[in-house]
Parts: structure tokens; C-alpha cells; sequence
């Protein structure tokens, strides 16, 4: 019984020998993991150093390409279309008469009209001699006399609704498909065809406000229509006086010289709209910058260590990014691998051109 108790004691005392060793043990091993954990191995990325550079500054936009000039050609009295007097599709003078309306029944309202207003006329110098003689009082000379003019006017009513029969162009272009044939009954609201000046076309187009002040008068630009790879100039030559409100950008339209015939009016127009050049611009690749909720940031190899820095930028390009503040000439720039980087991690900088 005796030494059944004590190998009893002896099992006990070797299982709590055994526990303790394996609690000291793992403590360790846990001790020496955490020391190697703490001391991370550097991250290899790609960086540029920071220089200064000319940096032209574009602006590439959309715009609409429009006629020098465009009107609905409608006729101002109503009738009957008595002659056509143009091609559709063709070139027009300014004052050409396009068209003509039956005018026979204001023809004769005009007779009438100047009949009455011999008659007028007559009953006022009638009046004026009994005037004179004081057969007749200074009011009804007066009656005679508005009489006379009422008939004058009417007469010069009739006369011009007449002139506007004859329907002439506004302006030299090109005149569209007609919409109506002789024989017609033409009203004000019927469009008889569209009249174009193509000699010269409008680039017009939107800027954002924070470029409105170096837009210029008189400044060049380059562009294209959807349909052609071909570039072509225009000149700046209007500026609206004030920011669109709702848009916060600025209207500007150029003018470009369309002799050729090749630009269509009604496309759209890809600009690039040259602005300031900057010198000692700092600029740099796209894939540096990192959006954040306030702005932007980058980071750049700081004694061995990831820095983040908030940049302030502006003009893009496809490939590249103007950076306004926040970068220094000669700051080593980090490329890669930014979306996963953490301020302060160890780094190692691979520097490219």
C-alpha cells in the first residue's frame, strides 16, 4: 500500500515536471516568433526622381460644329406659290429672289388704296384754301387732313405687304431641299426650305471654370470633326461675359475657315485647346497618384521608409499628371505598387527613367 502511494506521488510530480517544461517552452518559441515578425523584409518598388520640365498645357474637349449663319426660310404673307426661282442644294446671293406669291388681289387692293388717297389728298387742299378764306374751322381742316394721311399710310401698308411676295434670301449660302411646290398655299408657319452659310463654320464649346482666365481673345486652336482625322484651325473670336451657373464652365466660340466645303454643320468637334506654358512644371506619371477622400496623396522614399504626401493637381493626360503643390524637384517618387503601400513601411527603391 505503501508503494502503491508512492508511485502515485512520483506520476503526479513527473506530469507537473512535463506541463512546466512545455509552458516554458512554448513561451519561447512565441517569444522568438514575435522578435523575427517585428522586423519585416524592405518592399522593392519602382520610383522616378522628381524633375523640372516644360509642360504645355492642353485642353482636350468636345464641342459642336455650327453654320456661320442658318435661317428657316418662310414667307411673311400668306398665298399662293406663284414661281419657284432657286435649285435645291444650291449656292444663293443675298437679295436673290427665291420665290414668288400671287400678289393680283393686294395689286388691287393698292388701286383702291390709291384712289382713296387721291381723293384725300384733294379734300385736304380743298380745305386748306377754305381755311384761308375762314369758310371752314381749324377742326375740320384737321379731320381733312388726318384723313389724307390715314389714306397715305394705307396706301404704303398695301405696297409693302406686296414687296414681301417676293421672298429673297437674307444672306449668300447654300439653300436645302424645298418643302413645297408651285401651286401651293404658303402661310408664315410653312418652312419653304433652309438657307446655310457654310463659307465659314462655328466651334462652339465649354470650358471649366477654373481655366476661364487664360482663355484669350483671338487664340488658335486645333481641331477635328468625329467623321475625319483631318485637323483643322480655328481662332477664338466671342467669350461669354459670365460662368453657366448650373454647368460652372465658360462658352467660347472660335471661327474656322470652311471654303473647301469638307466640315459639316450639326457635327461634333474634338478641340484641343492649347492654354499657358509652364516652366519647371513638375509632372508626373498617372499611377503615382492616389485618390483619397480628400483630395489626392503619393508616396515618396523617405530614408529607407514610404512617405505619404498630399498633392494638389490639375491638367491629365493619358499617361501623365500636372502636379501644382506638394512634390519638391528631386524627391524620389514612388510608381508601383502605391495602392498597397502604408506611410512608414520599409522600401526599397528600384530608380527608372
Amino acid at each position: 500500500m505503501k508503494m502503491k502511494n508512492i508511485f502515485i506521488v512520483l506520476l503526479i510530480l513527473s506530469l507537473g515536471v512535463l506541463i512546466v517544461y512545455r509552458i516554458t517552452k512554448n513561451s519561447s518559441e512565441g517569444d522568438k516568433g514575435k522578435g523575427k515578425g517585428d522586423k519585416k523584409d524592405p518592399i522593392v518598388v519602382n520610383g522616378v526622381v522628381v524633375k523640372g520640365q516644360t509642360f504645355d498645357n492642353n485642353l482636350s474637349l468636345s464641342g459642336s460644329i455650327e453654320a456661320n449663319e442658318q435661317v428657316e426660310i418662310r414667307s411673311e404673307v400668306s398665298g399662293i406659290v406663284e414661281s419657284i426661282n432657286f435649285q435645291e442644294g444650291s449656292n444663293v446671293s443675298k437679295g436673290q429672289v427665291l420665290l414668288k406669291i400671287n400678289d393680283v388681289e393686294l395689286r388691287a387692293q393698292l388701286a383702291q388704296a390709291k384712289t382713296k388717297e387721291n381723293l384725300a389728298s384733294e379734300n385736304e387742299r380743298r380745305a386748306k384754301l377754305l381755311l384761308q378764306k375762314e369758310a371752314i374751322s381749324q377742326e375740320e381742316y384737321d379731320i381733312a387732313s388726318a384723313d389724307n394721311r390715314s389714306a397715305k399710310a394705307q396706301s404704303q401698308l398695301i405696297s409693302a405687304q406686296i414687296g414681301k411676295t417676293a421672298v429673297k434670301a437674307p444672306f449668300s449660302g447654300k439653300i436645302g431641299l424645298r418643302n413645297i411646290s408651285p401651286g401651293t398655299y404658303v402661310t408664315p408657319t410653312v418652312l419653304i426650305a433652309n438657307l446655310v452659310n457654310v463659307g465659314k463654320l462655328k466651334i462652339t464649346f465649354s470650358i471649366p471654370e477654373k481655366y476661364a482666365t487664360q482663355i484669350k481673345l483671338n487664340s488658335t486652336l486645333n481641331f477635328s470633326a468625329t467623321n475625319s482625322i483631318e485637323k483643322n484651325t480655328a481662332k477664338v473670336y466671342a467669350i461669354e461675359p459670365a460662368i453657366d451657373i448650373n454647368t460652372r464652365t465658360l462658352q467660347v466660340r472660335a471661327m474656322a475657315d470652311n471654303s473647301n466645303g469638307k466640315l459639316l454643320p450639326g457635327t461634333f468637334a474634338n478641340i484641343d485647346l492649347p492654354l499657358n506654358v509652364i516652366k519647371d512644371a513638375i509632372v508626373v506619371p498617372s499611377q503615382a497618384i492616389v485618390p483619397v477622400q480628400s483630395g489626392k496623396k503619393v508616396y515618396i522614399s523617405n530614408n529607407g521608409k514610404a512617405k505619404e504626401v498630399k498633392v494638389e493637381t490639375t491638367t491629365r493626360t493619358d499617361t501623365s499628371i500636372l502636379v501644382l503643390s506638394g512634390l519638391n524637384v528631386g524627391d524620389t517618387l514612388i510608381t508601383s505598387g502605391v495602392m498597397s503601400l502604408k506611410d512608414e513601411a520599409p522600401i526599397k527603391v528600384k530608380i527608372t527613367k
